[in-house]
């Protein structure tokens, strides 16, 4: 019984290790255009904005509890056809999100998602 307990303790640490928060996120979702990047060189005249929202995970990142849906950040700014011009997305752990990893023992596992990027009219 003893190396079977070994051996699920390995595999507990091991799965620990492996697995990790993470999301991907969809511009189709929009409903307006959205560019990562323009040409070099180039700049885009525009509304710069910047939203920041969480994301949540539990039992080590495996399981997404909230997600950080860009459309609904947006909503306000994009009405009348608008689009989105050099987003930037940038996922990061405050000290908080830290905190509260500690806290819980990776159970939840909170996650700052910020938004960046230049509303431009058509």
């Amino acid at each position: 019984m003893t190396s079977l307990r070994r051996f699920a303790v390995v595999a507990a640490l091991g799965a620990m290790a492996l697995s990790g928060c993470a999301q991907s996120f969809d511009a189709t979702s929009l409903g307006v255009p959205a560019t990562m990047a323009t040409a070099a060189g180039e700049t885009v005249a525009g509304q710069p904005f910047r939203v920041r929202t969480h994301t949540v995970h539990a039992f080590w990142g495996l399981l997404p509890l909230k997600k950080a849906p860009l459309d609904r950040a947006l909503a306000n700014q994009l009405v009348g056809g608008k689009e989105v011009a050099q987003l930037k997305i940038r996922t990061k752990s405050r000290w908080t999100d830290l905190l509260f990893t500690g806290l819980t023992l990776g159970l939840i596992a909170p996650k700052t998602v910020v938004y960046e990027g230049v509303i431009v009219g058509r």
